[in-house]
């Protein structure tokens, strides 16, 4: 797929996840009903009408491409994916249902088992991330639009780090010791992609946990920022694999931080 069909279909989705994020919003707003998962996580009726909505509007414009969902059970036994799209409607529920202002909107869609086009929204925070292209990833907030490229912006001799959890495991802080960090800060979602993208955070280092569609926008978006996401063995990461389960995460805003 070029460059001109990746953005034209990327641009096109911009206005649905503004939509579905003041949907996300005003239903949080009324108060929402909420059900536990197979799998003991939440769900709520902002998920699944986020996922209608962006689901059917990338039926509309990708007609051909499968489509999977964290909210869904289409295509998620097929393992030879290998160009389809990976949504979670709202990543980061427990933070959406308690009022938190982290939570975000993702889709991403991988083409030859790697991230090409990646949007996020962070509704609460009036933040829109977007890339279609190596060199073109973007920020949307207050209308400003501004260009991301992982330059640094902390100081010199700072290293900011991400986690998922104020109390690191072991391994988490060998790899802070490794990488000369100086301070990090809890956040949830996909949204610990983002601030690396705009160089406000360094790094972020995860052990194997969650599924694809958790990443694949933010990888997206990193990646073509210009920070580089590799597993613990440095190897790339490659989506469809079976269980749409991820690998463990080294995402780094550049090779120097």
């Amino acid at each position: 797929m070029d460059k001109n069909k990746k953005r034209k279909i990327t641009e096109s989705l911009l206005d649905t996840f503004l939509i579905a994020g003041n949907l996300s919003i005003e239903l949080r707003k009324k108060g929402l009903k909420k059900e536990i998962k197979d799998d003991n996580t939440p769900v709520t009726n902002g998920d699944t009408e986020v996922n209608k909505l962006l689901t059917s509007k990338i039926k509309e414009i990708t007609r051909d491409i499968p489509i999977v969902s964290e909210e869904s059970i289409l295509n998620k036994d097929n393992n030879n994916l290998k160009d389809f799209w990976l949504i979670d409607p709202i990543d980061g529920t427990y933070d959406y249902v308690n009022d938190g202002e982290e939570f975000t909107l993702n889709a991403a869609l991988i083409l030859n088992a790697k991230p090409e086009i990646g949007i996020i929204y962070a509704p609460a925070k009036d933040r829109l991330f977007y890339t279609f292209e190596v060199g073109d990833s973007y920020e949307i907030s207050r209308n400003i639009k501004k260009k991301l490229d992982c330059k640094k912006k902390t100081q010199v001799g700072e290293v900011k780090a991400v986690s998922y959890s104020e109390n690191l495991k072991p391994i988490i802080l060998d790899y802070h010791n490794k990488f000369g960090v100086t301070e990090f800060t809890k956040m949830k979602s996909s949204l610990k992609f983002c601030v690396i993208a705009a160089s406000e955070f360094d790094l972020y280092i995860a052990e194997p946990r969650a599924s694809e569609w958790d990443i694949a926008a933010g990888h997206a978006i990193l990646r073509n920022a210009g920070g580089i996401i590799t597993d613990f063995d440095n190897k790339e990461i490659y989506y469809g694999k079976k269980g749409f389960k991820n690998p463990s995460l080294i995402l780094r805003r550049g090779s120097q931080l």
